[in-house]
């Protein structure tokens, strides 16, 4: 029987595969912990990627754990809540969805942007941020670097609103329902609507929250408009995403069986969890060469369509 010789180089390199798949599994754990925000989780797979830690086949799953974190939160969802909202806050969010999504197609031209990282550029400014874009990416195959661009800008621009929109509501003496309504719209991400909504009050919490899951149903027609209109380059073929078929039967089941909402809690907090999961994977799977195909424009081009969605609803939740 031959032995089988190891070298101390193939050693080192079983050793150092050993250690990537550790820290992999460590901060996947810490994923699921409380402190860990979708933000840091970004943060630290951009850290792993840029020392160059990466693990040779867990992000092939990466697009499966979107999609099944975005069903997961589908049972986090009030049809009642959004059903019994008003009038007003379901027509400025169509409005605005239509609005900033041509515009952000019309600027990403003008800024000179890839298409995909325009279009999840667009659709986190337009609905609801990180959730939204997770919903898209699968849909249009965008890359790792792709998706990683546009949730950075979307998690910067979301961090610096929780100081600027209380401030602005404050110094243009905004009601509280009219500093809700405007904070679901230009806002990106849930949770910084509920924490600029709870910085100004009650009720403007309240309100924010309610316009907000009226927003976040628009990730359904969206995602499949966006289905039908991306084509596959071989044989024209319609990539339907079924995921968002399954997030719709998500929100039914829960809202009819109303007995397993502490089932239905669990499912969204796992959900929530799997999004930061994914983020971090999302981050770990980007090169320095993929974000230099895209530099600052992308900064600019989310700068710029979030003030028109700033400024757009503003003075229309004014006139």
């Amino acid at each position: 029987m031959e032995e089988v010789k190891t070298t101390p180089k193939s050693n080192l390199s079983i050793r150092n595969k050993s250690l990537t798949n550790q820290l992999y599994a460590t901060i996947i754990f810490l994923c699921f912990l409380p402190f860990i925000s979708p933000a840091i989780s970004l943060f630290t797979g951009l850290l792993f990627s840029l020392f160059g830690i990466k693990h040779d086949s867990i992000h092939r799953y990466t697009s499966k754990i979107l999609q099944l974190s975005i069903i997961l939160m589908g049972f986090g969802m009030s049809l009642s809540e959004v059903i019994t909202a008003s009038k007003t806050g379901f027509v400025v969010t169509a409005f605005s969805v239509f609005a900033v999504m041509i515009m952000g197609v019309l600027m990403g031209k003008l800024f000179k942007v890839e298409k995909k990282i325009t279009l999840l550029i667009a659709t986190g400014t337009a609905i609801c941020g990180g959730s939204a874009i997770a919903a898209v990416a699968p849909i249009i195959q965008s890359k790792s670097y792709q998706s990683s661009f546009a949730l950075i800008v979307v998690f910067v621009l979301n961090a610096a609103a929780l100081f600027i929109f209380p401030f602005v509501g404050r110094k243009l003496g905004m009601s509280q329902e009219l500093f809700g309504n405007w904070a679901a719209i230009a806002i990106h991400d849930t949770s910084s609507v509920v924490g600029a909504g709870a910085e100004y009050g009650d009720k403007a919490l309240q309100v924010a929250t309610t316009v907000k899951l009226i927003r976040a149903l628009w990730i359904i027609p969206l995602s499949m408009v966006i289905a039908f209109t991306q084509k596959k380059e071989r044989g024209n073929c319609i990539r339907f995403p079924w995921f968002v078929l399954f997030f719709v039967m998500a929100i039914f089941f829960a809202n009819y069986f109303p007995g397993l909402q502490t089932s239905y809690e669990h499912f969204n907090w796992l959900g929530k969890r799997g999004m930061v999961v994914a983020l971090f994977l999302i981050g770990s799977n980007i090169t320095l060469d993929e974000i230099k195909k895209s530099g600052s424009r992308c900064f600019f081009l989310g700068i710029a369509l979030w003030m028109f969605t700033a400024i757009g609803s503003l003075l229309f939740l004014m006139r």
